[in-house]
């Protein structure tokens, strides 16, 4: 009851006119910035950042609110509508999303994206306000080996389930894995497929690769069909959510939430996980009930995807409020904003300045409701976006993608690099192989390293050390249930007749 009175208080302050004003301002600030390709919400809050110097902490604070759901929101909208995320968490709505937008069912897309933005950030929140102190302290057990595991578990579900081969997507993952060993050695600092080029001594920007796999390879590969096929507008369809859409997309919001939020308290956990098992989850259960939707637009795998990232999007004020450790990017940045305030996260933080954190909780909870408040009636204008002929739409992705590359690190260079994997992700499309487990790989990839080497470090080499938590035990026979499970209902029962034993070794050549 104690924490519901001090979030009522931090209400009370939080709507008044002036900071309601400033929190709408955030929340259009951060779509129309977040709507840019590339332009994810970690840097729509660092753009922005300096529109909120010189106003009080609680009405910066509000507007940040507003910025960083704003951010995500339009993050989405370019997946939805344009094939390109914004930023990794967003990679599995364009799975989606994009088809359901080619279909002439952007607007619900849209629709089903807001809405359960807004119930997994409200729920986020609540139990962010009501269940930190506990959560934090869960958080900080999970050890190395249970991170790793977890991560094993993310790679292996998405490379067997995504795409029509199985050998395909592990092709992918590897690939994906491969480009993120560029870069400096963590241990013995040597650089690692670098070829003698100093910018690639850091590690890839994950915006500027899925950049360019998705929007740049996606505005290629339509280039070069544009003269094979007829140009057609996209229908936009009805702007809102029909019953059916809602039934659908309820139980994939409340699952959604429930992946999002763990994650995004566990320290270096972030949003990618979630959102990539979120949707897996969605397309097994919608296998089991005999739907063949998923990979041609189904609303599920937005609902669920969009429902995990900013549920953990809320968690994450966990570890950094509590711990002072910001797991995501975005993190980082309003860590930056908090301690420009003389304001320093930690365990002290909800004893000492209580007021100021509440302000905070209360001002997420008001960011979020303004979003849908706003966005929803916007849906169908940002629909029409898909009206504009793809010459010239994609020409603005193209200018926009490489703005948004640029703007990572200012260095021509990854606009170098955004071209190199723009024709990789051509070349992906036209050899069929599937870009997520790719896109996972490289986000992955560096942090499975990571917590491999910490794991191996503590145990001074020993291998078995892996398995030393009762989480990754679970987790590993979890990984061999689910590949065994994927073996048994893929092998094919014994043939009667030579004819189907000729007919069955053609698929298995075909996959």
């Amino acid at each position: 009851m104690d924490s519901f009175d001090l979030l009522w208080g931090g209400l009370s302050v939080a709507v008044t006119p002036e900071n309601l004003m400033y929190a709408a301002i955030g929340v259009l600030l951060g779509t129309f910035v977040g709507v840019l390709p590339g332009i994810g919400p970690a840097m729509a809050v660092a753009l922005l950042l300096p529109v909120t110097y010189g106003l009080e902490a609680t009405s910066s604070f509000i507007m940040f609110a507003g910025i960083y759901y704003g951010g995500m929101y339009g993050g989405s909208t370019t997946s939805i509508l344009l094939n390109t995320p914004g930023e990794s968490a967003s990679v599995m709505t364009a799975l989606e999303g994009n088809k359901m937008a080619k279909r002439g069912r952007a607007a619900q897309a849209l629709a089903t994206a807001a809405i359960g933005s807004f119930i997994a950030g409200t729920i986020g929140t609540l139990l962010v306000a009501f269940f930190a102190p506990a959560l934090a302290s869960v958080a900080v057990d999970i050890g190395a080996p249970s991170y790793f595991a977890i991560m094993v578990l993310a790679l292996v579900m998405t490379a067997t389930v995504i795409g029509a081969s199985v050998i395909r997507g592990l092709v992918a993952l590897f690939v994906g894995l491969t480009i993120g060993l560029v870069g400096l050695d963590l241990n013995t600092g040597q650089p690692r497929l670098s070829f003698g080029v100093a910018q690639l001594n850091d590690r890839l920007d994950i915006v500027v690769v899925a950049v360019g796999i998705f929007a740049l390879g996606e505005a290629l590969w339509v280039a070069a069909h544009l003269r094979r096929t007829p140009l057609q507008v996209v229908p936009v369809g009805r702007p809102w959510m029909g019953r059916a859409d809602v039934r659908r997309s309820v139980g994939p919001w409340l699952r959604g939430t429930a992946y999002g939020f763990p994650f995004g308290a566990i320290p270096a956990g972030g949003a990618e996980i979630p959102t990539f098992l979120s949707y897996v989850t969605e397309k097994r259960l919608a296998r089991g009930k005999g739907g063949e939707e998923f990979g041609e637009g189904a609303i599920e795998g937005v609902a669920g995807p969009e429902a995990a990232n900013n549920a953990s999007a809320a968690g994450m004020f966990v570890p950094m409020l509590a711990l002072g450790i910001p797991v995501t990017a975005t993190a980082s940045v309003m860590l930056a904003a908090l301690q420009g305030y003389g304001i320093t996260p930690g365990p002290q933080l909800m004893t000492e300045q209580s007021d100021l954190v509440w302000t905070l909780l209360a001002s997420l909870l008001i960011g979020n409701f303004l979003l849908l408040v706003l966005n929803l009636p916007l849906a169908p204008m940002w629909a029409k976006l898909l009206r504009i002929p793809r010459p010239q739409l994609y020409a603005g992705i193209l200018f926009f993608a490489c703005l948004g590359a640029y703007a990572t690190n200012l260095d021509p260079f990854d606009v170098g690099l955004l071209l190199v994997f723009g024709l990789l992700g051509l070349a992906m499309r036209r050899f069929g192989l599937p870009v997520l487990p790719l896109i996972l790989g490289v986000i992955l990839g560096p942090l499975m390293e990571t917590k491999l080497r910490e794991a191996l470090t503590i145990s001074d080499g020993d291998a078995s050390a892996l398995v030393s938590e009762p989480l990754a035990v679970v987790v590993y026979v979890v990984i061999a249930l689910a590949l065994l499970a994927r073996v048994l209902r893929r092998r094919p029962a014994a043939p009667t007749h030579p004819e189907e034993t000729d007919r069955r070794d053609e698929e298995l050549v075909n996959r």
